[in-house]
């Protein structure tokens, strides 16, 4: 389950220590409490989300691990980002959370108490029973390698849980539900959060605002990049500098694709030039400190101008972008803004003459993919939802959803005329569902092919 804190991670290069250093190392140590505006932004409203998952199961134990680290290669391992369900019930979101484990213990027939299973910070004293090296040799947990952690009455004031320690699981999860081999627990832990409190829904405008930056910045750096051998990766870099400046990181990797690239739906490869001739689709979300991420793509001119074929495309997207947004409210199905969009795209590809008749779903050899899906604390959150609770559900106020129709116009397809094969436009928009609608969070990045040129013209000159 997690690695026993009693041994440290040393590698095969590191050095001895010696009795006299050992010593030394562990001693004249003053003390460092956390500092007192230490926080767990989220801590107000996750108490009423365990109540919510205690009362789906009741006199059940709930396990639900934050994760455990991933080796990227030889002794480095990945960036840690805890499970989005132990994120969600728990505030704890850092890099310092591998290992954790949260049970919720039943505490009556209709009551749990949470106990947040945790590794410690690593003792100074080197006459402790365990080791007490462990806080400046151990490489993957130790203070001195990846920073402070907590100690148990530190993490119980941070986030309101009764805290032990991660060795009282002697190294394996107790008995109980556990999402990762309990279908039910997972589809639960998913259906609680398709409904975003208000905190949640300032945390995503929060990621919108920052992610709106990121592409400003982007227009800003299109000089460079397209003098660039790589000018994709310059791109995904410049959004990255934004993301990692403003929040936790990227809430999905950059998919930043020029020319026929922007054919392929999950381009992340990033590593072709840019032709001033070309369209870049930028798919691209800021995730906030607290993991919730936005979720926006907008295709540009890279010369600042749409060519008439461009534009032609540009339009149709963005009319299907429209007509599924219109159909977003409470109360409507979650397909219908699909629906909708598809319509206007079937209908558009008839009139170019690519299809002979609008009906059925032919059009899906140019569109792949479905027009949105729900946005929080994952990029395509709430994924383990039942189908008559998401994909075949009805929209409530409070549901936080993308829109984002594309036509996806292969190199190589004999269907088209030659002048639209290897064009891809995508135009993705982050909603919220309110009482008689629904609002676009993302509002403060352009969406007409008028208002994208002006918008990057003055960037560009600025």
């Amino acid at each position: 389950m997690n690695d026993s804190h009693d041994r440290p991670r040393i590698g095969s290069h590191d050095l001895s220590v010696s009795t006299e250093l050992a010593r030394f190392m562990g001693q004249d140590w003053a003390p460092s409490p956390l500092p007192l505006d230490a926080r767990v932004p989220a801590r107000a409203v996750t108490p009423a989300r365990r109540a919510r998952l205690s009362a789906r199961f009741p006199g059940e134990r709930l396990v639900v691990p934050a994760g455990a680290l991933r080796v990227r290669s030889n002794d480095c391992d990945h960036r840690f980002r805890p499970y989005s369900a132990y994120a969600w019930l728990t505030g704890l979101t850092g890099e310092d959370q591998p290992g954790h484990v949260l049970v919720m213990e039943p505490s009556g027939p209709h009551d749990h108490e949470a106990v947040l299973y945790l590794r410690p910070r690593s003792p100074r004293a080197g006459d402790t029973e365990r080791s007490g090296d462990a806080f400046y040799r151990d490489r993957r947990y130790g203070e001195f390698w990846v920073g402070r952690r907590p100690d148990l009455a530190e993490a119980e004031r941070l986030t309101g849980i009764r805290c032990a320690d991660l060795d009282d699981l002697r190294g394996t999860l107790p008995p109980g539900r556990e999402p990762s081999t309990d279908p039910e627990l997972a589809a639960a832990l998913s259906e609680l959060r398709l409904v975003k409190d208000t905190w949640e829904v300032e945390q995503l405008q929060l990621a919108v605002d920052h992610t709106t930056a990121g592409f400003e910045d982007v227009v800003r750096s299109l000089p460079q990049a397209l003098a660039h051998a790589r000018g994709e990766r310059w791109i995904e870099g410049v959004f990255g500098l934004r993301a990692r400046a403003e929040g936790n990181g990227t809430g999905y990797e950059t998919i930043a694709a020029s020319g026929a690239h922007a054919c392929v739906l999950h381009w992340t490869r990033n590593d072709g030039p840019l032709d001033p001739s070309d369209l870049l689709l930028l798919d691209a979300g800021v995730e906030t400190d607290t993991l919730y991420t936005a979720d926006i793509t907008r295709t540009l001119p890279l010369s600042g101008r749409f060519s008439p074929v461009q534009r032609q495309v540009y339009e149709l997207v963005l009319a299907a972008q429209e007509a599924g947004m219109a159909a977003v409210r409470p109360g409507a199905r979650f397909r219908d803004f699909h629906r909708a969009a598809m319509r206007v795209i079937a209908e558009g590809l008839a009139e170019w003459g690519v299809l002979k008749d609008p009906e059925g779903d032919l059009h899906r050899r140019y569109t792949l993919c479905s027009s949105g899906h729900m946005l929080g604390i994952d990029v395509h959150d709430c994924a383990q939802a039942r189908a008559e609770t998401y994909l075949d559900g009805v929209l409530e106020e409070g549901q936080v959803l993308t829109v984002e129709p594309g036509l996806y116009l292969q190199p190589d397809d004999l269907t088209l005329p030659p002048e639209l094969r290897g064009i891809g436009v995508r135009v993705e928009d982050d909603l919220v569902v309110t009482s008689d609608g629904a609002r676009l969070m993302s509002s403060a990045l352009p969406r007409t092919p008028d208002g994208i040129e002006e918008w990057m013209g003055n960037l560009l000159d600025s």
